[in-house]
């Protein structure tokens, strides 16, 4: 049975923050995912994740500080003692709140060092975690002008050259269609190694009830068809009040 999630840090923006959580249960979903929780205090997330009976999906690492900051540094060979220190804090931040996941930013870079550094930092955070998921996302040099990540099947080959059992991929729709341009034939390629997926529409990162690229419906029954256990979550901007845009929960 699938289970589904919302991002509050795109879902339910007609309300201040805390008061997304109550929001996100009032329509159906049973856990969030948060991109960058550390500007809220610990003790007030906790308790909205408590008294709205949710599971924290996700949190992201790093940057804290997402509009206009770097796209993460775990690919960034000038960039390991910043890493480190930043997903020390994330690595915090998850075991205080329960997070499942914790979605390591690559960052912009390119070449074989880069991806020794990246394959290096992923074995460096799952010796220092080794209790805690981790995800990789490839994302659209399209959205995320020159991030390292920006291929599935890529993606794959680093979850299998690092070889630990906590790593696994975060397959976004919108990304992966903006990437590959079948959405459909590249999860069939990648499914097993797949943990998280999130929902959005191509293009635009609309709502995965609007038209386009993707035919949504079709990709949910598929996942579901094939067996895939984790969150399938809302990674989206609302067009309008986020109420409206929810048909796709069922």
């Amino acid at each position: 049975m699938a289970k589904y999630c919302a991002n509050l840090s795109t879902l339910f923006p007609e309300f201040p923050f805390l008061e997304r959580f109550g929001a996100a249960r009032s329509a159906g979903f049973e856990a969030v995912e948060v991109l960058f929780p550390y500007d809220h205090p610990v003790p007030e997330m906790l308790d909205m994740l408590g008294r709205n009976e949710l599971s924290l999906a996700m949190i992201t690492c790093p940057p804290p500080n997402y509009t206009g900051g770097d796209r993460g540094f775990a690919a960034v060979p000038t960039r390991r003692p910043r890493f480190q220190q930043d997903f020390r804090r994330t690595h915090r931040y998850a075991k205080a709140l329960g997070a499942k996941h914790i979605h390591i930013m690559a960052g912009v870079a390119s070449g074989p060092e880069a991806l020794e550094t990246f394959v290096e930092n992923l074995r460096w955070a799952a010796e220092f975690a080794p209790d805690q998921s981790l995800t990789i996302e490839p994302m659209a040099g399209s959205l995320v002008p020159g991030y390292f990540l920006n291929d599935c099947i890529q993606a794959v080959e680093i979850v299998k050259e690092v070889d630990v059992p906590q790593l696994g991929l975060q397959f976004d729709t919108c990304h992966v269609q903006q990437i590959h341009g079948d959405l459909m034939s590249v999860w069939a390629q990648v499914k097993e190694h797949v943990t998280h997926v999130q929902l959005a529409q191509s293009p635009g990162r609309k709502s995965p009830d609007e038209d386009g690229d993707i035919d949504m419906a079709a990709f949910v029954k598929q996942i579901k068809k094939d067996g895939y256990k984790g969150w399938i979550s809302g990674e989206y901007t609302p067009d309008g009040l986020t109420g409206s845009s929810l048909a796709w929960l069922s």
